[in-house]
């Protein structure tokens, strides 16, 4: 056999009373996997049973052990009746199946019921024994990790950047079988949870063996996703970059970070492939062994090429032709091998050398019900179209890669929209390919790239532009031709030059549609998302320029569609690049007939644009350096002429002549204002409240112009169910209050967080969703980080850690409570009630504490509540070890909402719950924080006439070990062995 799984149940503790009679519990425990089941013995009349069993032996394949959790379930004996079930826990063993990984699983469990929710703890030990397999044909992936993090993971160095994989598996969803009518709720549930984890199981073990063939060990940019298509069925999908990596071994890797995670991320994780090693075979389309058939053959596909700020242009005077070169190279290395999508969003100093500018698909499909699972052409086919779009888009612009992509859906009934978005990019081929550019020609293209602005340089002939922009020569080298704006679905490079700091930017935007079914409802989605993707691109624009930026990194925007309403939400961040010409304002011009009031009202909505456009600058810290026109590199062609190529022959010449753009001088963005619509806009534009005194957001990993960050964090979830009104609606209305439901939301935040200020809230990720008619649904997941406006924390030290300590209290008695306290109300239609939970350090469990085994000698024996952030980073840490990947999907049901605080009170619970159990397995693993851990999924259900709600969570992360540097300076100063003392490093956990 090749492998040996070995279980212990040790203990239980904080077990419900299942005999009223004596209130006590005979309580004992079966232990599954795969089709062998074993009994511990029946503790007698005790809620704290010491079971200390044997060990449980089963002999099973690799391939099991990838596929199949551990489940341990717990029950209460009944003598003259069926056992009652208290609860049970998954666990994935692997994380034990990595060379380097943990040898041993062990810890106090939270034990789980979809039902009631965390009933007690069982203490649990697994071991794995692997043997030695050279077969080829097996058809396990052991030993390749996977990773979360859109970044090459700290602590290791890649050496090749294979390419993209994906893979998914579809299955009938046991909540909609015959079945489902005669069984409990419970069984229901967990046969869901159960089908999931095998389907996830089976799904990353596929992944892993695709990139063996690639000859890769590792997958980076993981993400999986789950798609409930009612009785259509049950579909989980996964995408990431298959990579190479090389763990850091030298001691160096290990010395203390700056504070500044930007200066953290500098340092290099890539090696340059040698002459001789690795090789990157073919990722040749791939097809799954499971997928569905489509009865109705109805497919919309909705395109989207965002060409505002397009990548690198023509070659300049100096640097040309080894661009050129540089080009032929990449395009001939790359036609022997798949066109790379890459799911990373940030990249080893070297790969990125230009971005073209966000593409994306978007694609209206009918499901259909499965019948038979193991035909996989019709999933498989809808996102091979969605991504041959994409790569024709990045191809339009010049460009042979896809960085920062991503995939999601959006299902309602028998629709589902795909959408699948990325960023045209130019990347150096001698990191994703051996051998493809000579050693002397990589060294003189390096020496010719312009550091901190080469990113920015449009990647395709201007004389040949497939869509009209406006170019000038870079402010920073002065030699290439940059857009004058420049939109990204990446984080900002970190050698990027940028003026000031950077903001969250938000587009919103509600549209009604009428109820329909089938084909007609997927033609009224299908025609109006055009208009939706021009009208949020249009707001991104419009508030991109409101705040004085010129360009957008992290963009996501998410189209919702649900029975009677379509909502768009766009999320970014806006910086300042210093390469890129400074924008112009925004200038409204209005088309009704003469009237004195009325152009009195546009002059004074048009002071307030100009007084917000000047209050941001200051807010913000833009202040960018005068350039002359003698400075700028070659001269620009004359207005006229440039007018001419960007504008189709049929315009007239007096046309060109009014549109001329001269040069040196900012052009004002005109808004043209000829109806009420576009009067909402102008006005929505002024409803954005900036945060208040210090604090900062940003949907990034790191803010833009903010280095001294400390070592305190705080990360929060935060959930808002509201009810639509039965009132008759209209799209102003809805975009109204979408807007208010945001920006309260926002509000609370900065209120419940105000005890951390200065502080930055970074990596923020909405997400909308419409869970039933009526009903809206916004999630928000961030992390507060602070930081240290005047540098003062070196001389006031004590008194800051006891400030933050009490801030800490002050926290989590704010964060623990359920109502919004600083949001205004809403209005009394169309939203009557917004309902809210901001969950953080919600660790129901009394005991925190547990066994580090993989923490270095020197460090604490034991660590508080294991620390959660989404970010792939610890700010004042270094990641030494990474133990495996956390992907959990729990379900929870109630029948009793109003007594458990409604909706309120029960997502609040359940999130709590949930982040227990993912600190409970972290620990068990012996780790001590969880990063990029992201809630992928929250789709929230409530009758409330039955007294009724059901919730589905996902969550991911990579479970890591982190060491403090005020840790390591200790080890590194004395002696390993004999001085060392554990540390106390007086951090506030989450």
């Amino acid at each position: 056999m090749p492998g040996k799984l070995k279980v212990k149940i040790v203990a239980g503790r904080h077990l419900p009373v299942m005999d009223r009679a004596s209130d006590l519990t005979d309580a004992f425990v079966e232990v599954k996997f795969g089709n062998t089941t074993f009994k511990t013995d029946v503790y007698l009349k005790s809620l704290n049973p010491q079971w200390n069993s044997e060990w449980f032996k089963f002999e099973v394949d690799d391939e099991d052990l990838q596929d199949e959790p551990l489940q341990i379930t717990v029950l209460d004996h009944d003598t003259y009746s069926a056992n009652d079930a208290i609860g049970k826990v998954y666990i994935d063993i692997d994380p034990l199946l990595y060379s380097e990984a943990a040898t041993v699983i062990s810890g106090w469990f939270p034990i789980y019921d979809t039902i009631h929710g965390i009933r007690g703890e069982i203490n649990v030990v697994v071991k794995v024994d692997l043997f030695n397999d050279l077969n080829r044909f097996r058809q396990s992936s052991c030993g390749v990790k996977f990773f979360c993090t859109t970044s090459i993971p700290k602590s290791y160095r890649a050496v090749v950047i294979h390419g993209f994989v994906e893979e998914l598996v579809v299955n009938e969803d046991p909540e909609y079988q015959w079945i489902d009518r005669i069984r409990t709720p419970r069984a229901s549930n967990e046969a869901r949870q159960r089908l999931i984890s095998l389907m996830s199981g089976e799904l990353q073990r596929k992944i892993g063996l695709k990139v063996l063939e690639m000859r890769g060990n590792a997958v980076v940019g993981y993400l999986q996703c789950f798609d409930l298509e009612g009785e259509s069925g049950l579909v989980v999908r996964a995408i990431g970059t298959a990579c190479t990596l090389d763990k850091l071994s030298s001691p160096a890797a290990f010395l203390p970070a700056c504070n500044s995670p930007s200066k953290e991320m500098k340092e290099s994780p890539l090696v340059h492939p040698p002459s001789h090693g690795c090789r990157s075979t073919h990722n040749s389309p791939i097809h799954t062994a499971t997928g569905s058939r489509l009865t109705q053959n109805f497919s919309v596909s909705v395109p989207t090429l965002i060409y505002t700020g397009m990548g690198s242009g023509s070659a300049g005077k100096e640097g040309g032709p080894f661009k050129a070169l540089l080009r032929q190279q990449t395009q001939s290395a790359l036609e022997q091998r798949e066109f790379p999508f890459l799911t990373l969003t940030a990249f080893p100093p070297g790969l990125l050398v230009h971005v073209g500018g966000v593409v994306s698909a978007r694609s209206v499909k009918l499901l259909d019900r499965i019948h038979n699972p193991d035909e996989p052409e019709t999933r498989d086919a809808w996102w091979a179209e969605i991504r041959q779009e994409i790569k024709s888009h990045a191809k339009a612009l010049g460009c042979h890669a896809v960085v920062g992509y991503s995939e999601s859906t959006s299902i309602c009934e028998e629709v589902c929209i795909l959408s699948a978005s990325g960023t045209a990019a130019v990347l150096n081929p001698r990191f994703l390919q051996e051998g493809t550019v000579e050693g002397c020609l990589e060294q003189r293209i390096e020496e010719n790239l312009p550091v901190g602005c080469g990113f920015c340089h449009i990647p395709y002939d201007e004389l040949n532009m497939p869509f009209p922009a406006h170019l000038t020569y870079c402010y920073n080298c002065r030699k290439q031709k940059v857009p004058d704006v420049l939109f990204t679905t990446i984080d900002l490079p970190t050698d990027a030059v940028v003026v000031g700091k950077g903001c969250l930017i938000q587009a919103r935007l509600c549209r009604l549609k009428k109820k329909a079914q089938a084909e007609a409802n997927a033609t009224a989605i299908s025609n109006l998302l055009p208009f939706m993707e021009y009208e949020v691109h249009t707001q991104l624009m419009n508030k991109l320029k409101l705040k004085g930026m010129n360009a957008l990194f992290g963009l996501r925007i998410q189209i919702t569609v649900g029975e009677n309403m379509l909502m768009g939400l766009a999320s970014a961040t806006g910086v300042y690049l210093a390469a890129l010409p400074t924008p112009g304002g925004i200038q409204i011009a209005g088309k009704t007939p003469n009237d004195g009031s009325y152009e009195q009202h546009i002059s004074h909505m048009q002071k307030k644009i100009n007084d917000t456009i000047a209050k941001n600058k200051e807010l913000y810290e833009i202040n960018p350096p005068e350039v002359s026109e003698e400075m700028i590199g070659s001269p620009i062609p004359e207005p006229r002429q440039r007018s001419r190529l960007l504008r189709s022959q049929s315009e007239s010449s007096d046309e060109v002549t009014e549109l001329d753009l001269s040069h040196g001088k900012k052009d004002a963005f005109v808004l043209e204002i000829d109806d009420t619509d576009a009067m909402e806009d102008v006005h929505s534009l002024l409803t954005d409240v900036p945060p208040p005194s210090g604090f900062y957001s940003c949907n990034t990993e790191i803010m833009p112009g903010i280095n001294n960050w400390t070592s305190e964090i705080q990360m929060f979830t935060s959930v808002r169910v509201v009810r639509l009104s039965s009132l008759n609606l209209t799209n102003q209305a809805l975009n109204k209050n979408f807007n208010g439901l945001c920006e309260n939301l926002l509000k609370s935040l900065y209120f419940k967080l105000r005890s951390m200020a200065p502080c930055c809230l970074c990596h923020v990720n909405f997400t909308v969703s419409l869970p039933e008619d009526e009903l809206i649904q916004v999630t928000v997941t961030a992390v507060a980080i602070t930081f240290d406006k005047h540098q003062a924390l070196q001389t006031t030290k004590p008194h800051v850690e006891k400030s933050q300590q009490r801030a800490s209290a002050d926290n989590e008695e704010l964060l623990q409570f359920p109502l919004e306290l600083c949001s205004d109300p809403l209005p009394s239609h169309p939203f009557p009630a917004a309902k809210a939970v901001t969950v953080e350090k919600a660790s129901p469990m009394g005991d925190g504490n547990f066994r580090n085994r993989s923490a270095p000698p020197c460090a604490s024996p034991t660590v508080g509540v294991v620390k959660m952030t989404p970010l792939s980073f610890i700010p004042g840490a270094k990641i030494t070890k990474y133990l495996g990947i956390i992907n959990m999907f729990f379900i929870r049901e109630t029948t009793s909402l109003r007594e458990e605080g409604g909706v309120s009170g029960f997502l609040h619970a359940f999130i709590a719950e949930v982040f227990a159990m993912v600190r409970a397995h972290v620990a068990a693993l012996g780790g001590n924080a969880v990063v990029s851990y992201i809630m992928k999924q929250c789709v929230f259900m409530e009758n409330p006439s039955k007294n009724q709600a059901q919730c589905l969570i996902n969550v991911s992360g990579d479970a890591v070990v982190f060491v403090r540097d005020s840790d390591l300076e200790v080890i590194s100063s004395q002696q390993p062995a004999t001085n060392c003392q554990p540390s106390c490093t007086g951090e506030v956990t989450t």
